[in-house]
Formats: structure tokens, C-alpha cells, sequence
């Protein structure tokens, strides 16, 4: 068995911008309160802890996977974080394959495996999403960095010979 997949795609829970921009405004305004505060009483020093927390959290989740997207063996499989289920979409169940945006929000949650009115859903960072519809007619929604090179192997991989 190889280790070389036809896609392969890691979302970070710590890089979407909109979210980097939240935790540095909250760190500034912490150092700001810190430098205001300076001369008032003792709890200063409590404004420069949080601030270099939010900080170093930050810090912490640019590096924190919060699923996996691989495409491999006519499967489509997404591993989250820690305690989620591996969620193994098979392919050949597969009717139709689009590209949309996720959502028409400015701000949107990061969620792994959400059932919403007849869709799952599975988004970290970005606006772009691949929808992929089954037999059923529910459809999952894939968040993505890379959703023309995905939408490609996927196509790729449907309509390839089942002996292969």
C-alpha cells in the first residue's frame, strides 16, 4: 500500500484571517489597557498576561490540524481532529460534482460533520467549497483551500476504470 494520494489537503483550524484579526485586535486593545493602566494600581500586569496568552494561543492554533481531505482508492476521506469519526465517502455512490462558495457570510464557524437540511458539512477557513451529491440527493459540503484541484481529482477519479 502507498502513501501517495491522489489529493491530499490539511485545514488548520488557526488560519482563517478573519479569525487572526479577532485574536490581534483583542491582544492590541489588552496592550493598550496594559499602557493606559500603567500607573493606576497592581492589576496591570493582568491586561500584559492575557495579551501575550491570546498571543501565544494563537500561536498554538496555526499549527492545529482540524481535519484531513484525502482522495484515494475512488473514496473521499476526511479525518478530524482528536476524537471525530473518519468520515469515508465512497465515490462511486457519486451523482454530481460542483463548485460553490461555502457560505454567503462574511463570518462562518468552523464545523466537522454538521447535518443541516439535507447537507453535511465540513468547513475550516476560506469562502470556496466542492459540493458532492450522492444517490440520495444529500449533499456534502467540502470547504477548501484548493477547490480547482480538487473538483479535477475527483472527476479524475469517478471516471476511472473499475479494474484500476
Amino acid at each position: 500500500m502507498s502513501n501517495k494520494y491522489a489529493f491530499l489537503e490539511k485545514q488548520y483550524i488557526g488560519r482563517d484571517y478573519i479569525r487572526i484579526c479577532i485574536r490581534l485586535l483583542m491582544a492590541s486593545f489588552c496592550f493598550g489597557a496594559y499602557v493606559y493602566e500603567r500607573d493606576r494600581d497592581n492589576t496591570q500586569d493582568l491586561f500584559l498576561v492575557v495579551g501575550f496568552g491570546i498571543i501565544g494561543i494563537s500561536i498554538i492554533l496555526l499549527f492545529l490540524i482540524q481535519y484531513k481531505t484525502i482522495i484515494h482508492n475512488k473514496s473521499l476521506v476526511i479525518d478530524g481532529l482528536w476524537t471525530a469519526k473518519k468520515v469515508k465517502i465512497d465515490l462511486n455512490s457519486i451523482v454530481a460534482v460542483r463548485k460553490d462558495t461555502y457560505s454567503n457570510y462574511l463570518f462562518n464557524n468552523p464545523v466537522y460533520n454538521l447535518h443541516r437540511k439535507g447537507s453535511i458539512r465540513f468547513y475550516s477557513s476560506g469562502k470556496d467549497a466542492v459540493v458532492l451529491t450522492d444517490r440520495d440527493g444529500l449533499e456534502y459540503y467540502i470547504g477548501t483551500q484548493r477547490p480547482n484541484e480538487m473538483y479535477l481529482v475527483i472527476q479524475a477519479e469517478m471516471n476511472l476504470p473499475k479494474g484500476k
